[in-house]
C-alpha cells in the first residue's frame, strides 16, 4: 500500500554496515536530523549487525529507504523493486588488495593458492568483484577468510595471518597510521558507480521527492556537504537503476553468496 505523509510520520534508513553501528549513528544521525528540520519528515535509522544480516533485512522490505552497495541495488531491484533514487555522482567504487609492505608479491597470479581476507562475500569493492575478477581475468584460485569488517581485513593481513587481503580506499585512509605503514596496494579493481540511496516501491512519489530535495539541498552548502562527505558522498546527485546495468554484464552472480542469517 502507498504511505500517505504526515508531518512527523517517520520512516526507516538501513544502512549497509561497513563500519561498527556506533560510527554508522555518528556518520547519519545528523544528516537524518538536517533531513527532518527541512522536511519535517522523520527518518529512523535502522543498523544492522552484519552484511548477510543486511541482506535479509532489505530483501524483506524492511528498510523504506536504504543505503546499500551497489550489486545489493541490483538484487534488491529484483527481489523486491528497490529504486535508487541519490548517489555520489562525481566518483567510482573500486575494491583494492592490500599486502604487507615487506612482502615479496608482485602481482596478482602471486596470490594464487594464498589464503586471502574479505570482509563478508558479498562486499562489493572489498570481496565481490575481486573474487571474480581473480577467476575470470587472472584464472586463479584463492582460500578465502571471511573476517566481518574491513578494519579486521587489513589487521589480519598485517600480523600475516592472511597473505592479501580485499578493502576499499576510503576505508583503508580512515585505519591508524600504524596500521597502514604496514600495508601496500597491489591491486585495484575494475570501477563501477558508488552505493546509492534506494527508495522501496511502496513510497509514494511525493515523499520521496521531498526526500531527494532535501538530501540535494544538504549538497549546496558547506555544512551539508561536510555531512555528507562522511558517508562518504562527495558530489550527490540525482540516481536511477539504469546507473548500475552494467554490473549485471559483470557476472557477479556466480560469486554472490545469498546467506540466509539464522
Amino acid at each position: 500500500m502507498t504511505k500517505t505523509v504526515f508531518a512527523e510520520e517517520t520512516y526507516t534508513l538501513g544502512v549497509v554496515p561497513q563500519f561498527d553501528a556506533r560510527r554508522i549513528v555518528n556518520i547519519w544521525q545528523p544528516i537524518l536530523n538536517e533531513i527532518h528540520q527541512k522536511t519535517g519528515i522523520r527518518l529512523v535509522l535502522k543498523t544492522s549487525p552484519s552484511i548477510p544480516e543486511f541482506e535479509n533485512q532489505f530483501n524483506a522490505g524492511e528498510f523504506d529507504f536504504a543505503y546499500m552497495n551497489p550489486y545489493h541495488a541490483i538484487i534488491a531491484n529484483k527481489n523486491i523493486g528497490y529504486s535508487p533514487i541519490l548517489r555520489d555522482i562525481g566518483r567510482s567504487l573500486y575494491g583494492i588488495i592490500v599486502i604487507r609492505k615487506d612482502s615479496s608479491i608482485q602481482t596478482v597470479n602471486e596470490l594464487d593458492g594464498k589464503t586471502i581476507a574479505f570482509p563478508a562475500p558479498n562486499a562489493l569493492g572489498a570481496a565481490l568483484i575481486p573474487r571474480s575478477e581473480f577467476a575470470k581475468k587472472y584464472n586463479i584460485k584463492i582460500h578465502e577468510l571471511y573476517v566481518k569488517s574491513h578494519g579486521s581485513v587489513y589487521l589480519n593481513v598485517a600480523l600475516g595471518k592472511a597473505v592479501a587481503g580485499g578493502g576499499i580506499q576510503k576505508t583503508l585512509s580512515q585505519q591508524p597510521e600504524s596500521l597502514r605503514s604496514q600495508l601496500r596496494i597491489l591491486y585495484k579493481t575494475s570501477k563501477v558507480p558508488p552505493h546509492p540511496i534506494a527508495a522501496h516501491p511502496r513510497l509514494n512519489k511525493i515523499l520521496i521527492a521531498r526526500i531527494k530535495s532535501a538530501f540535494l539541498e544538504l549538497g549546496k552548502n558547506e555544512k551539508g556537504r561536510q555531512l555528507l562527505n562522511n558517508i562518504p558522498i562527495n558530489n550527490i546527485g540525482e540516481s536511477s537503476i539504469d546507473d548500475y546495468q552494467a554490473l549485471r554484464n559483470m557476472g557477479l552472480n556466480e560469486f554472490y553468496v545469498d546467506e540466509q542469517v539464522k
